[in-house]
């Protein structure tokens, strides 16, 4: 009989805080029992809401109670642990948040440790042994503890869902392979799983690879950010050094230039002082012969005037005099004129240089590079707006539908003078120099077009081969005339096919690539270029065949109609 009451009130013996055998047993008043350290711990982080609550029936009460120790539970505490009583053992553990209970528990459930697919039910320890011991239920398929067991059920037939019908790609019961999906493609469930698990291996190695190339990837940039930073510091470093170099080389000059003004200064200031002395000295004699002869002047003693008056009379070589000799007043006006004009040619040497600097460090890009668009929806995201430079375009070349389109005519065109303007082929560039990645669509007419991109300085006058698309190193041409061939500096390349009147052309400035492309429903590579460009690209055209040859450049707003 005592044995059949510790059966019936075990399960309050036990803290359903730390789930072990009760210490220092306290009673709070909603009589509930708890360790006195558990319940105290709990209530002390209740402390900054003034209220406190029970754990498992979340009374609250306010204030809070204080906690005596239940001394009748704290006796039979000990006299059940003389009779054998031990502590939980480890899998003794009730369900907490997120754990499966046990469907078979009374009361406060277990967690339960398998989920049966056949019961359908969730077992803890205890309740699961009949599944091991007797044969009818040994039979029965075993999971691990899941909360979603329904999801193994026919929601029609509340069947098991043993079959996969491959015809609709789902989960069926074998009432459902003789309805609905009678004469479907079916096979057993687990059947399904060995091919798919198959699968899953193939998708679990690419993965695995694309985890490794990507880490790859990661190690690449991080080496690539390392190799950026020392390079930028070191760049920087040199920078300073060498602007530094320049203030110093300028300070010196100026230096230099200061101490010969001032040598020269000196010496022709001494210069003038002892001419200065000299000039002081003669008038100083003139003065004194002036007097004699004004004293000699009034005498009377015709003798006397007469043996003074030769002597007085003559003059001494004179010192030339200063107004003869001096420049007009623009002492060292020269040398400052001389300086202005070196400064203004650093001036314009820097000003000619910065931009060059300034694109060489925008260019800087170490992103992996990414792949080339395959679709025209794609290579659209890229297009960008062009127009034709009227200052660049030959007198033979007319300009319309917003410098979009360039016609061929016989007559010259009212142009005014530039130096960008081509003059010995007929042939215009755009305004914009592109880097980055950009597209533009071209349709053209004629007999013979270019189609062409070019560094802005290639020349405007001159040789066939300097100024013409593709026959030098500035510019790459795609030639369409009876067939396409690609021309850079002189080199053709002959590409089969028919002639395409619409072209896309593709650039990736930061990763050299130029790309050509017949355009249709389809985009068919015409030629591609791998290269190294150091400056933007200006698309350029070139109308070399009849009167009336036309280049029109598409916008968004012809693409899309």
């Amino acid at each position: 009989m005592a044995q059949q009451v510790i059966q019936l009130d075990e399960s309050k013996l036990y803290c359903s805080i730390c789930l072990d055998l009760l210490k220092d047993p306290v009673t709070i008043p909603c009589g509930h029992n708890y360790c006195m350290s558990c319940i105290k711990s709990c209530w002390d982080e209740e402390d900054q809401t003034k209220i406190h609550s029970c754990p498992q029936c979340r009374q609250t009460f306010t204030p809070r109670p204080v906690l005596v120790k239940n001394t009748m539970l704290a006796e039979l505490l000990e006299e059940l642990k003389k009779t054998g009583l031990q502590a939980a053992p480890p899998d003794r553990c009730y369900a907490g948040p997120g754990d499966v209970p046990c469907d078979v528990c009374t009361g406060r459930k277990l967690k339960a440790l398998k989920s049966c697919l056949v019961c359908p039910a969730s077992y803890c320890e205890q309740h699961l042994q009949p599944h091991y011991d007797e044969p009818p239920l040994k039979k029965h398929k075993l999971v691990e503890a899941t909360t979603k067991l329904q999801e193994n059920f026919c929601s029609r037939h509340d069947e098991v869902m043993k079959i996969f019908c491959r015809t609709d790609q789902q989960c069926i019961c074998y009432l459902c392979s003789m309805d609905d999906h009678k004469g479907h493609d079916t096979v057993s469930a687990a059947a399904e799983r060995t091919e798919r698990q198959k699968e899953l291996g193939v998708s679990q190695q690419k993965i695995q690879q694309r985890i490794q190339d990507r880490e790859k990837d990661v190690k690449m940039l991080q080496q690539e950010v390392e190799a950026i930073n020392l390079s930028a510091d070191k760049a920087v470093e040199d920078s300073e050094k060498i602007s530094t170099e320049l203030v110093r080389l300028i300070e010196k000059r100026s230096s230099d230039v200061k101490e010969q003004i001032r040598s020269r200064q000196k010496a022709e200031a001494s210069r003038a002082e002892e001419l200065q002395e000299k000039l002081k000295q003669e008038i100083a004699e003139l003065r004194r012969k002036d007097a004699e002869l004004e004293q000699l002047s009034h005498t009377e003693d015709h003798t006397h005037f007469l043996h003074k008056y030769p002597s007085l009379s003559r003059l001494s070589e004179s010192t030339d005099s200063p107004s003869t000799n001096i420049r007009p007043l623009r002492y060292f006006e020269d040398v400052t004129a001389a300086v202005s004009e070196a400064r203004d040619k650093l001036q314009g040497i820097l000003t000619e240089e910065w931009p060059k600097i300034s694109w060489t460090v925008t260019q800087m890009d170490v992103l992996l590079p990414q792949p080339e668009p395959k679709t025209r929806a794609e290579f659209l995201q890229y297009l960008r707006q062009i127009t034709l430079d009227p200052n660049t375009a030959d007198t033979r070349l007319s300009l319309s539908e917003r410098n979009r389109k360039a016609t061929s005519m016989r007559e010259e065109q009212l142009y005014s003078s530039h130096p960008d303007r081509f003059t010995e082929r007929y042939q215009v560039l755009s305004r914009e120099g592109l880097t980055g990645r950009c597209y533009w669509e071209v349709e053209w007419s004629g007999t013979a077009v270019s189609i062409a991109v070019s560094y802005k300085d290639i020349s405007r006058t001159g040789t066939y081969d300097e100024c013409r698309f593709g026959s030098n190193d500035k510019s790459w041409a795609l030639d369409c005339y009876n067939n396409h061939k690609f021309i850079h500096n002189s080199i053709k390349t002959l590409i089969p096919g028919p002639l395409s009147y619409r072209v896309g052309v593709y650039l990736d400035h930061r990763a050299g690539i130029l790309s050509f492309y017949s355009v249709a429903k389809t985009m068919t590579l015409l030629h591609r270029v791998q290269t190294t460009f150091t400056q933007p690209l200006y698309p350029g055209f070139g109308l070399y065949g009849s009167i009336g040859a036309t280049v029109e450049l598409y916008d968004t707003v012809k693409i899309k109609t």
